[in-house]
């Protein structure tokens, strides 16, 4: 018995690449504007989740939009825990802006619980600009921004909440547009 205990360390069958490595594999400095997708909380109900979207956004090489309201850049320090600085959309008007967005070509796509949703397992990557709207934590996107949806996603759920935090939603449906997962 005392023998096992002594015997060498097993070498684990995983490796976890170090900080360095995960370093040099990452670009070096923020991308500009790719323009490609768009994370666009126009609605947002609690300001820390912006920052939080805007780290995602970074991970999959989208630029985040954001609504007027002036505690937002107060809630973008918050949680962004980025170095380099991020592509952040300024919108004034937000159904006007997702109006010229969508006479401009670009989809838009909602986060959103509705008849005609896609599951998420089922959504396409993005093949053009794609702007991924996500709607109040409590109330969704707003029934004036509904008719500007050309498509609406939804994250099927087993258990018994109504819905997902909106940083999470959020972050699943651009993985997923990004053609990441």
């Amino acid at each position: 018995m005392l023998e096992r205990l002594r015997s060498p360390a097993v070498k684990p069958a995983i490796r976890v690449r170090t900080p360095r490595e995960i370093r040099s594999a990452r670009r070096p400095r923020r991308h500009r504007c790719w323009g490609h997708l768009i994370a666009a909380p126009l609605w947002p109900l609690h300001g820390a989740n912006l920052g939080t979207l805007l780290r995602t956004c970074d991970a999959v090489g989208a630029c985040l939009a954001v609504p007027p309201f002036p505690w937002v850049d107060t809630a973008l320090a918050r949680g962004n825990t980025l170095r380099q600085p991020a592509c952040v959309h300024r919108v004034g008007n937000p159904l006007g802006w997702l109006a010229e967005e969508r006479r401009a070509g670009s989809a838009v796509l909602g986060v959103e619980l509705a008849d005609e949703s896609i599951r998420l397992a089922d959504l396409p990557p993005a093949r053009r600009r794609t702007v991924m709207v996500l709607g109040h934590e409590a109330t969704g996107i707003p029934p004036e921004a509904l008719d500007l949806l050309d498509a609406a996603v939804e994250i099927p759920m087993i258990g018994t909440g109504s819905s997902l935090n909106v940083v999470v939603a959020g972050s699943l449906v651009l993985y997923k547009l990004a053609g990441l997962v």
